[in-house]
């Protein structure tokens, strides 16, 4: 009889996600007249740019053609997109990043957590809390933690305490730790971080030996031009950090699917007998073996996005939704509620009303104003009593989740 793997049975009440799916799914069966309006995951609702589109539809023309036709593409991402990336999204920005440190994937979320493949499974490991869910239950399924606690916590995590008081940017951890996840913008809190708060995390990771790794799936809804995109604009970043992007929430790729990994030449860790070993030629190991790459259309589609035409779409894209934020802000704002996030990011993270419980709230939202959002106990136990909206979604959906949500409040 074949063995499973007993990490998976570790994993808390299955992935947030599904659960919400699986509340909504039930409320909207019983309820088949009900409106509901998403506002939980972050999924996007506008159409791809058309520059996109348009590099898209010539290469699906070119596979129509055997000499202009594409078979298996290289792992690690065709050149013209790696280039453009290392062009537009480091070099504009004077990071010293090169095409060749640049890994084209099919997600972020999925390099969040295939790049364990190539850790050891005994790193002292930091997380913020609350935090995005893949950070948390991949270290999970590796064995990289103890059991689960009563609250959620695992052990051998080190939790670092995301809270109003902290201005949702946790301290340093009191101890050393091997690995550590960063997100900013932030997903849940909508919380960015400063040059100086990024170059502590750089200088304690310099000084403790310790690999940062950056999620900047949202760096393009920065607005504020002293916020940094990317953690390689801090002076020794390259010598402790891998960064994660993706084309998911700036270009619409959510359904498309494309990302990127920066895995700089240079950056090691240690073998189990202490011996420095870069990380770069693992990761594209890893990726040669287990991964056959992005295809050729969407990597094109890709590219686009950097073209004068589909930058400016991609700005258009990324205004409407920070618009949208802003207007949940505000409208929560005056409603009564204690509002965080929805500036430089896509996120409202609010203070649950009455001493609701996350999911609670949540309950009550769907049922009485056919709105979902997404519990803040589900990012951790620090998120216990907040609540995570999304602006992705269309104009007049979040219009008028501004007006239902006064109902629930009534």
């Amino acid at each position: 009889m074949a063995r499973i793997n007993d990490n998976f049975l570790k994993l808390k009440a299955g992935y947030l996600f599904p659960e919400i799916g699986r509340r909504v799914n039930a409320f909207t069966a019983a309820n088949p007249d009900a409106k509901v309006i998403r506002l939980g995951i972050g999924d996007v609702t506008e159409p791809l740019p058309p520059a996109i589109i348009e590099a898209m539809h010539k290469a699906v023309d070119e596979m129509a053609k055997r000499e202009t036709f594409r078979g298996y593409g290289p792992e690690q991402g065709y050149g013209f997109l790696r280039e453009a990336i290392a062009k537009h999204d480091y070099a504009a920005r004077d990071c010293d990043v090169s095409a060749d440190e640049i890994f084209v994937s099919d997600g972020s979320k999925c390099d969040c957590g295939n790049i364990l493949d190539i850790l050891g499974d005994d790193n002292t490991i930091a997380i913020a809390d609350p935090v995005y869910p893949v950070y948390v239950d991949t270290n999970v399924m590796a064995g990289n933690t103890g059991d689960a606690d009563d609250s959620g916590r695992y052990g051998r995590i080190e939790y670092l305490p995301a809270t109003a008081a902290n201005d949702f940017t946790p301290d340093l951890p009191k101890k050393r730790v091997d690995l550590v996840y960063l997100c900013y913008p932030n997903n849940p809190t909508g919380t960015v971080a400063s040059n100086f708060y990024l170059k502590q995390w750089v200088d304690y990771a310099k000084a403790n030996d310790t690999l940062i790794l950056f999620d900047a799936a949202y760096e393009s809804y920065i607005a504020d031009p002293d916020i940094p995109h990317s953690i390689y604009e801090i002076e020794g970043a390259r010598d402790v950090a891998i960064e994660f992007r993706s084309f998911s929430k700036n270009a619409g790729f959510t359904g498309t699917r494309c990302a990127f990994t920066v895995v700089p030449n240079g950056l090691t860790g240690t073998t189990v007998n202490g011996e420095r070993k870069e990380l770069h030629p693992l990761w594209n190991r890893r990726q040669s073996t287990k991964f056959n790459g992005v295809s050729y259309i969407v990597q094109r589609g890709a590219e686009a996005a950097y073209s004068e035409a589909g930058a400016k779409q991609i700005r258009d894209l990324v205004s409407f939704y920070l618009e949208n934020a802003s207007l949940l802000r505000e409208g929560l704002s005056r409603a009564g509620i204690e509002v965080h996030g929805g500036i430089n990011a896509p996120y409202i993270w609010l203070k649950t009303p009455g001493g609701l419980t996350s999911w609670d709230f949540f309950d009550r939202l769907l049922t009485k104003a056919h709105l979902v959002g997404t519990p803040g106990s589900g990012f951790g136990a620090a998120g216990e009593g907040y609540f995570r909206l999304s602006a992705f979604n269309t104009r007049a959906n979040v219009e008028e989740a501004v007006d239902r949500f006064k109902k629930a409040l009534e």
